[in-house]
């Protein structure tokens, strides 16, 4: 089973447009969806939209529509009270697969609540092989509040603690590795989110270099964390571990939305890594999975037999390539 982690959850309010976007004007939409939002939950709904076994945790109200949502969508899942209706996000998504986010900022998360979202984690980690921290913090979190959660299983489950995987980005993602005891196995960024990360600064030439993004992914890893799963967008992905690097990329497709596509991504890496591939193996999932997410409407989310892994190519990124 796969926990997933969701601190700061969402309803996703996706509306198509049937032309660009007009800025004042009034315009007619395409078609609407909702879905039960968050990086977390979308990990969990591809995970079961797959078949895999996965618990969705996080801070929401008895009768909140987003757990309604989750029923919906079969998504087994675990809450503790928000004390305010979870946040709605708005998604314009244009023709050309322009995407537009407005993101609500949440509901703050009490230290009360935190340590009860722990005492869960901990309840149902014995029994997991992942657990993954995923999305922004809400409003007042500090930004350690993965690094502790990661503590606190470690801590409370010892050699019997899952893998554990971080998705987020910004004071975030630097406070979930900032602590060489408590880093993650994995960690998910985008080229901006990378750089961000180690200062660099300069996230699309992260993007349109995948070995500059496999050296400074290798600096994370030198430093102790399991690895680095790098999403390039358009370009791929690129997975540094500590037995290499490796780039893929898939062949390309037509863009409905990019909202969620980081998240498919990372349930294919899961995905491949729970049936045993090896890392080109985990990368090429990954790739797919995301490449699939990004051409279907809305957060939808692909199940593995909606992807195409066959459609993408996979190449070893030779050391002295990664060292930049």
């Amino acid at each position: 089973m796969i926990l997933t982690v969701t601190l700061n959850p969402s309803l996703d309010r996706t509306v198509e447009l049937g032309a660009a976007l007009r800025r004042g004007a009034v315009q007619r939409a395409a078609g609407a969806r909702q879905d039960a939002g968050g990086k977390g939950v979308n990990i969990s709904r591809a995970l079961r939209a797959s078949g895999t076994p996965t618990l969705a945790v996080l801070p929401a109200d008895p009768g909140d529509p987003l757990l309604a949502e989750l029923d919906a969508a079969g998504v087994p899942h675990e809450s503790v009270p928000a004390g305010a209706p979870v946040r709605s996000n708005v998604t314009i998504t244009e023709p050309d697969g322009t995407t537009t986010k407005l993101n609500a900022p949440g509901t703050p998360l009490t230290a009360q609540r935190l340590e009860e979202l722990a005492a869960l984690l901990v309840r149902h980690g014995a029994g997991a092989s992942w657990i993954v921290l995923a999305g922004s913090l809400p409003p007042g979190a500090e930004p350690g509040t993965y690094a502790q959660l990661v503590r606190r299983v470690r801590a409370a489950l010892g050699e019997h603690a899952p893998r554990i995987a971080v998705d987020t980005s910004g004071p975030a993602l630097a406070g979930a590795t900032a602590d060489d005891d408590a880093l993650p196995d994995l960690i998910k960024p985008n080229g901006e989110e990378l750089a961000e990360l180690v200062g660099r600064g300069d996230g699309e030439a992260l993007e349109a270099d995948p070995a500059r993004a496999a050296a400074v992914a290798a600096a994370l890893v030198g430093r102790g964390l399991g690895a680095v799963l790098t999403t390039l967008g358009a370009g791929g992905a690129v997975l540094t571990t500590a037995a290499g690097s490796w780039h893929a990329v898939h062949a390309p497709v037509a863009v409905r939305s990019t909202v969620g596509a980081g998240d498919s991504s990372l349930a294919g890496y899961l995905l491949a890594h729970e049936r045993g591939d090896d890392p080109a193996g985990c990368l090429r999932q990954a790739v797919a999975s995301g490449t699939a997410a990004a051409a279907l409407p809305g957060t939808r989310v692909p199940a593995l037999s909606g992807t195409t892994p066959e459609a993408v190519a996979v190449r070893e990124l030779a050391p002295q390539d990664a060292a930049g």
